[in-house]
């Protein structure tokens, strides 16, 4: 039994503590106490701590005594706070997806002799091991992951509920997105290149451009073809879209009432309530993750398919099991010994270990988190496809 504190105590940082407290000694920290005591009504084994995280001298302090980091901040506090724990000299699992670059701390965690995995949800998460691992079997040409968070019931006007911070979902809108092709890093706004696709279970959803490839850019310079895009109901980001044009996401402030404000700040708050999650509140995770190359001069397409339902006997929305189990499932490979590597490792780094890459998939499925496998050879006519 280990000895873990998760720093966060989120609807995704409490489904975690709530999984690690089954064979592991948990501790989990925040600024809020309601927060906390709700985790600590659904398991009393678990311990809780009221944490500032942005105090570094008090959570340098705080995590020593722990054999492992689990890091659930929100994304503008994320880079400053994986930086205190590698300083602490503490191995850590990071979800916070942060903006900033994390290779910049690869140099300091390996001088402290620390393990950080990075970016380990579901996207950014299991598509990065997916093409971790067949990067590392095959010749790859081209990369795509298609994913979502979306509420089961719509309500006009955004058809759309926050799994995690709004803030974070904003980020998304605004951030300028990067993407692969023909060996280019092509960046455009994010919310461009809006497409319409068919998922199954689900129907007619529309895609754009985000800024998810993160580290494979850096990490998958022989790929010559990588995209990420957001799903979402038709017609959302036609809403958003006009929000964004009409200055309402402008960090730039204004001032009201002789007191200066950003539209951001403003949309945001108004947001918050509009797009929050209830705690039992039904949504579903779809994702579609494709690869393709050639193995042994084979041409394949290789296809992995997630669809989750927020599950009512945990009281566990679906973005917090497909995010936060996939996150403790690198604790427990970690502490099992699977990974013993010193530095930063994003997903696709460790996917490449086979040991590693099944060990997540098995991990996942016992907890009924289910990736379907499609499996196609393309260049046999007729063509073979082989489901798993």
């Amino acid at each position: 039994m280990s000895n873990i504190i998760v720093l966060g105590a989120g609807m995704v940082g409490s489904a975690m503590a709530l999984d690690l407290a089954k064979k592991h000694k948990v501790t989990l920290a925040d600024l809020s106490e309601q927060a906390l005591l709700k985790s600590k009504n659904r398991n009393n084994a678990i311990s809780t701590i009221v944490l500032d995280a942005k105090n570094t001298a008090l959570l340098k302090t705080t995590i020593q005594p722990f054999d492992i980091i689990v890091c659930a901040v929100p994304g503008f506090m994320g880079f400053q706070t994986l930086k205190s724990i590698i300083e602490a000299g503490k191995n850590v699992v990071d979800i916070s997806f942060f903006p900033e670059n994390v290779f910049e701390l690869d140099a300091l965690a390996k001088q402290e002799g620390v393990t950080a995995i990075t970016d380990c949800g579901v996207a950014p998460g299991m598509d990065n091991l997916i093409l971790g691992y067949y990067n590392a079997k095959m010749q790859l040409t081209d990369f795509e992951c298609l994913v979502g968070g979306l509420p089961k019931v719509k309500k006009w006007p955004f058809n759309y509920k926050a799994p995690f911070s709004p803030v974070d979902v904003i980020e998304e809108y605004t951030r300028p997105a990067r993407y692969v092709e023909n060996g280019q890093v092509i960046t455009k706004s994010a919310m461009s290149d809006i497409e319409h696709i068919e998922m199954k279970g689900v129907g007619t959803l529309e895609s754009f451009n985000s800024d998810g490839l993160r580290s494979i850019i850096f990490t998958m310079p022989n790929i010559p073809n990588m995209k990420e895009k957001t799903l979402r109901y038709p017609g959302h980001i036609e809403k958003v879209l006009a929000l964004r044009e009409s200055g309402f996401l402008s960090k730039v402030p204004i001032k009201i009432n002789g007191v200066d404000i950003t539209p951001l700040d403003f949309t945001s708050k108004i947001l918050f309530s509009e797009w929050k999650l209830g705690d039992e509140e039904e949504e579903i995770t779809v994702m579609r993750v494709s690869v393709q190359g050639t193995e042994k001069g084979v041409e394949k397409k290789i296809t992995y398919y997630l669809h989750d339902e927020y599950d009512a006997t945990t009281q566990t929305s679906s973005m917090a099991r497909t995010t936060g189990y996939t996150a403790t499932a690198a604790v427990n490979m970690f502490l099992d010994g699977l990974f013993t590597e010193k530095g930063v490792f994003p997903p696709e780094l460790v996917g490449k270990h086979e040991a590693c890459f099944n060990y997540f998939i098995s991990y996942l499925k016992e907890r009924k988190v289910i990736y379907r496998k499609e499996e196609l050879v393309l260049n046999k006519t007729p063509l073979v496809a082989k489901v798993d």
